[in-house]
């Protein structure tokens, strides 16, 4: 019988709010079991098409260049790619010798493309045999809440990222949603009433800004 598989469906996607997918992998740091991995912290996994290729190498360096944010915003990273862990080690020592910038975070040799089809990193439109440039960021209790892709040939946004991080860290922490560009410092939107009490309650509220009784917003208290 002929194969009606459509090749887009052909690799896991996971989706925001699923549990991300646990695996065991070989590591620039050694085996890592991700159910086991940075208790307690959130984890931005990021995938990579492959070792010394230049956009990847000015992204790598980006996200070496600015762990210490992560590391303030409580988060370990991963990276990730379908190549072997010796590409790997020589690719982390080739950009120290010659921009001094040290990749001091795991990078999955996915050889076998186990992880990259869990996690929906191959695209086969785009390509069959490296990962799209995908970005999990994934909670302390392992849920996935946010995804970004990007295409081979665009690199990200660190700036988005790490604002996209905070927002989501900030949010879950006052119970309150994030308008268009918030940064750190900025005023939040209160969540909309679900009852006529609470709509009299924002009504009288003379602490919010309200564009309408459905749009408020407030700033947060330290």
């Amino acid at each position: 019988m002929e194969n009606t598989q459509n090749p887009q469906q052909a690799y896991a996607m996971p989706r925001i709010g699923d549990t991300a997918p646990d695996f065991e992998a070989l590591t620039t740091k050694g085996k890592i079991k991700f159910s086991d991995y940075a208790p307690g912290k959130w984890v931005v996994m990021f995938s990579h098409p492959a070792d010394f290729t230049p956009v990847c190498t000015t992204e790598m360096s980006g996200f070496a260049q600015r762990k210490g944010e992560f590391d303030a915003l409580n988060t370990e990273l991963i990276g990730l790619s379908i190549d072997s862990i010796h590409a790997h080690l020589g690719w982390v020592q080739n950009v120290r010798e010659n921009t001094g910038i040290y990749f001091d975070f795991p990078i999955i040799a996915d050889l076998d493309m186990k992880v990259a089809k869990l996690y929906g990193m191959l695209q086969p439109n785009e390509s069959e045999t490296a990962a799209v440039r995908a970005v999990f960021f994934i909670d302390p209790d392992k849920k996935i809440r946010l995804i970004m892709y990007y295409p081979l040939n665009v690199g990200r946004n660190m700036d988005e990222i790490l604002r996209a991080l905070d927002a989501l860290q900030v949010s879950d922490k006052h119970r309150v949603a994030m308008p268009l560009d918030w940064k750190r410092g900025e005023k939040v939107i209160v969540p909309p009433p679900k009852s006529l009490d609470e709509l009299n309650a924002r009504l009288a509220d003379q602490t919010l800004e309200k564009v309408d009784w459905y749009l408020a917003k407030k700033e947060l208290q330290n």
